[in-house]
């Protein structure tokens, strides 16, 4: 066994003095980078590769052992190097250590090493969305806690760089204690080394022992979670590993669990080799640039605003005020279309977000707002009742008017290929399809009562897509009024408390959005669902995918 790895397997035991390993020549080490002043000067040496990449690299945070008392952020070098060399930028931190410094301080630490990352993401050409740590003993108990706390307000500390999430996006956790209330029995060291951590033994600080335990801070939210533990472990009992994985997959986050059969404390030979094949594998997996589509969507809420977000990732790209508008649409190479509530006007934006084309003229309620393929702008006026195509200097070359759409009675308005239009008659819970000679020629009414439809679009086949509430679902409805999908709805496999902007995409999936269970669904074509995110304070109305 090389020289490198037998350093890295008695490093989670032992605590190696620092020393200066040769590096390969391929990668750059910088030593000694302060990421924060609180308790000390805390440092950090970055590895990273010297090539050039025309994308930032992704990340891993390496967290030493020790026993919380002890140890090197030097232990993990040659660990950093192989990184490196596998074209990740990679940071071995140290931490403030006990007795001195009990928990949460060297949680503080870690965190505030990962929003020094963020902060000069540039500098070490990182994507600050693709951070992993690994850690191992105490280290795998701080890593967890960077998984499990995202950006826990109590637990961030008072170190710089506040403005920058410590959120990591995976987690590699080598035989790690999850339950500190369990260590006493099956530890040779517990007792010794956790009063120093915790202020006190499990008979005089319970209270302690279980807000540090990564196991009590276990929610959806979690980032994914690789143990890899030994069964014959006598400082962290294999079962910590066994039972941090079962909490984690019960709260329906990705977790794994690697045992090594007959590994104690600290891997050596083989078992090092697997184990870290397996974790440089899960970062490979999890930290590896996944392709992001673009979507729109429209804030109808107090925040009254659009966003542009990667999806599924939630990202915020940019954001544009909307007064509480409704709509926004796609307009291709940068351009937006949206509804502007309170100022009662329809809005177009050019790539760099500013207006470059705006129609209000008559407007009281603007809640719908279309581009035509022939340049023309479809809008929809809910308190009016009224349905307009403006051409682009202004003039209104059509019209649709009725009585039973005025005063809100109405809600999306849309244009099909054929040049009808489909106007939701939301109090009616009905979709009206009009012709431009203004004949209704084909109507739908959802059934049951009290429903409200929001949104219907004309699919390539001719069938016709429909959003509803109460409950929530999306019908696909064809020319007989005959209902050949559903989503939602009655059925238990998917619920929605309000479907309202919907919009089909390329792959044959549908992005639906829920606008009162706050959340934007993709369901595949047999309707399960492949991605969800919620929406937390957004109320969104209107969603379209950006091309």
């Amino acid at each position: 066994m090389s020289l490198t790895r037998c350093l890295l397997a008695l490093a989670s035991v032992i605590p190696l003095p620092a020393q200066t390993p040769a590096m390969p020549e391929s990668v750059l080490w910088e030593a000694d980078l302060q990421y924060s002043s609180v308790g000390g000067r805390m440092q950090m040496d970055v590895v990273r590769p010297k090539a050039a990449a025309a994308d930032p690299r992704p990340a891993v945070v390496l967290v030493h052992g020790g026993g919380f008392r002890r140890g090197t952020r030097q232990s993990y070098l040659p660990v950093a190097a192989r990184l490196a060399e596998r074209g990740y930028v990679a940071a071995t931190v140290s931490y403030r250590l006990a007795p001195r410094n009990q928990f949460p301080a060297p949680v503080e630490d870690v965190k505030a090493a990962v929003r020094y990352l963020r902060a000069n993401a540039a500098k070490f050409n990182i994507d600050p969305d693709r951070i992993g740590a690994m850690g191992g003993s105490a280290g795998g108990h701080l890593v967890l806690f960077l998984g499990l706390t995202g950006d826990v307000s109590e637990l961030e500390g008072s170190g710089p760089n506040r403005e920058h999430s410590s959120r990591v996006q995976c987690v590699v956790n080598y035989y790690g204690p999850t339950d500190f209330t369990q260590s006493y029995s099956k530890s040779v060291d517990a007792a010794e080394v956790l009063p120093l951590f915790l202020g006190g033994d499990l008979n005089n600080n319970r209270a302690a022992h279980m807000r540090a335990s990564p196991i009590n801070w276990v929610t959806p939210n979690a980032a994914p979670v690789l143990s890899i533990h030994g069964t014959e472990d006598n400082y962290v009992a294999y079962e910590h590993s066994v039972w941090i994985t079962e909490r984690l997959l019960a709260a329906g986050v990705a977790a794994e669990l690697e045992t090594i059969t007959g590994a104690g404390h600290g891997f050596r030979g083989t078992d090092a080799e697997r184990a870290e094949q397996h974790a440089f594998a899960f970062f490979d997996k999890h930290l590896a640039r996944k392709p992001q589509r673009r979507i729109l969507v429209s804030d109808h809420g107090p925040g009254g605003e659009i966003l542009e977000l990667d999806w599924p990732s939630g990202k915020v790209n940019w954001r544009y005020p909307n007064s509480r508008g409704h709509d926004v649409q796609s307009l291709g190479n940068g351009r937006v279309l949206l509804t502007v509530g309170a100022k009662k006007l329809v809005v177009e934006l050019d790539a760099q977000h500013n207006p470059v084309w705006s129609y209000e003229e008559g407007l009281v309620h603007p809640l719908a707002a279309q581009r035509l393929p022939n340049d023309n702008t479809l809008i929809g006026d809910a308190q009016l009742g009224r349905v307009i195509e403006v051409s682009p200097d202004k003039k209104v070359v059509w019209k649709y008017e009725s009585p039973d759409l005025a005063n809100m009675r109405m809600r999306n308005s849309r244009r099909t290929n054929e040049g009808t239009t489909l106007i939701a008659v939301e109090v009616a819970s009905t979709i009206i399809e009009v012709d431009r000679d203004g004949k209704i020629i084909w109507s739908w009414k959802a059934p049951g009562t009290d429903r409200r439809t929001y949104q219907a679009l004309r699919l390539a086949n001719g069938n016709t897509l429909i959003s509803i509430s109460d409950p929530g679902e999306v019908v696909e409805v064809n020319r007989a009024g005959q209902v050949v999908r559903s989503i939602g709805g009655t059925k238990m496999d998917i619920q929605f408390g309000w479907a309202s902007g919907i919009c089909p995409i390329e792959n044959g999936n549908l992005l639906i959005n829920d606008y009162t269970g706050r959340r934007i669904v993709e369901v595949d074509v047999k309707g399960k669902i492949v991605h969800q995110l919620r929406t937390g304070p957004w109320t969104i109305a209107s969603i379209d995918a950006v091309w």
